[in-house]
């Protein structure tokens, strides 16, 4: 089919006060740059915005939109044009929705948590959100899966901040510790954070503490920095696109969700934690974890602790699931995976800041450990393999 020489109309119906939204926005932005016969329309507003004066009057061709409440549902339909849905909640079932996948988010979190050796999971969610719900049952059966339940907390957005904070401060001193708690969204996560300091529990000894979203600046001014999922929201904003272009190229559609899986857990010190009663473990572990810019052997490791290789090798397979090379293999290469996604530094620098012996050698581990090699890895979550 020919390509109109006049541009297409699409309204952007999603908010700008956060770092998601503001991800799906960019994700937008990089399919427009490939279809320049695309011409968006926005204005800045929340994510409960009900004035919808701007789009009186407006003739377009298709819409974007993150339905959050009955009255952006309301308008969609009025509108009657082609849009495609970049909410959870799915307050308009009959068009198609482009979301995170939330049981994945969880999977990541219960991984998270018990790679640093926790065994106790909490949960604090906004039963406001869908997607806070979706991610309460898939991590409680996360939990469950290691033998264990999720405790949850659910936050009252009509309470004082002040009044909710105590009660959110009582309930993780119920908790027994140590405990990982994962928050629905780092705003969640950063409540969770004062409360700890509220209740004189220890972060992240006590409580190691995961958000979701990854917003860099505020996950950065916490105290301590937040740990957070990130979701691949600029995939997600790009595929919305995608849809939406052929559907208003005419082409059918069928009102489906499409779920996106995050990208990574950025790690920071709210959940940098080894959480091991078994002293020797607990010194190997965190002697990996100090170390790990260096070239570390199984010997090395072993020679600070008291025990045989034999016996330090027994606790790493019983009490984590996993031999003392692997573990000193996943530590190293979550390095250089944080190092890819958060420098610009080339692979050979890299490589020398993490002490391999060459960074062709750093590659082809890498690509073993996680199936991307570097610089695949470094586009995903750049979000540039979108486009």
């Amino acid at each position: 089919m020919p390509r109109r020489s006049t541009p297409r109309q699409v309204a952007l119906v999603v908010e700008t006060s956060n770092a998601y939204a503001r991800g799906l926005l960019t994700g937008i932005r990089k399919f427009v740059l490939s279809r320049p016969n695309w011409s968006l329309y926005l204005v800045e507003h929340s994510r409960y915005e009900t004035d919808f004066s701007w789009l009186h009057g407006w003739r377009g061709d298709g819409v974007l939109a993150r339905i959050e409440n009955e009255e952006t549902a309301h308008l969609v339909r009025t509108l009657a044009l082609p849009t495609v849905d970049l909410s959870a909640k799915r307050l308009v079932p009959e068009i198609p929705c482009v979301e995170t996948d939330d049981a994945m988010i969880a999977d990541l979190a219960v991984k998270h948590f018990t790679e640093q050796g926790l065994r106790r999971f909490a949960y604090c969610g906004d039963p406001r959100f869908r997607w806070s719900i979706a991610r309460a049952k898939a991590f409680t059966q996360g939990a469950r899966a290691h033998g264990t339940d999720a405790r949850e907390f659910l936050m009252d957005a009509s309470a004082m901040r002040a009044d909710e904070r105590r009660r959110l401060a009582s309930w993780l001193r119920t908790l027994p510790r140590p405990v990982g708690v994962l928050a629905c969204y780092d705003i969640a996560g950063q409540e969770v954070l004062e409360a700890c300091a509220l209740a004189d529990l220890r972060v992240p000894d006590d409580v190691a503490v995961l958000g979701v979203d990854n917003d860099e600046l505020f996950c950065n001014l916490t105290s301590p920095p937040l740990s957070s999922v990130q979701p691949d929201a600029l995939h997600t904003g790009f595929l919305a696109a995608e849809i939406l272009d052929d559907m208003m190229t005419g082409l059918p559609h069928i009102p489906d969700v499409h779920n996106v899986p995050p990208l990574r857990i950025a790690t920071r010190q709210s959940s940098d934690v080894v959480a091991v009663d078994e002293p020797s473990l607990a010194v190997a572990m965190h002697y990996i974890r100090d170390h790990a810019d260096q070239a570390l052997t199984v010997e090395s490791v072993v020679s600070h602790t008291p025990l045989s290789r034999r016996a330090l090798e027994y606790r790493f397979t019983t009490l984590l699931g996993r031999t003392i090379h692997s573990e000193i293999l996943r530590v190293r290469m979550a390095r250089v995976a944080d190092l890819l996604a958060s420098t610009g530094w080339t692979l050979p620098r890299i490589a020398e800041h993490l002490s391999f012996p060459h960074s062709e050698y750093m590659g082809v581990t890498f690509k073993r450990h996680t199936g991307m090699s570097p610089g695949e890895y470094r586009r995903h979550v750049a979000g540039r393999a979108a486009s």
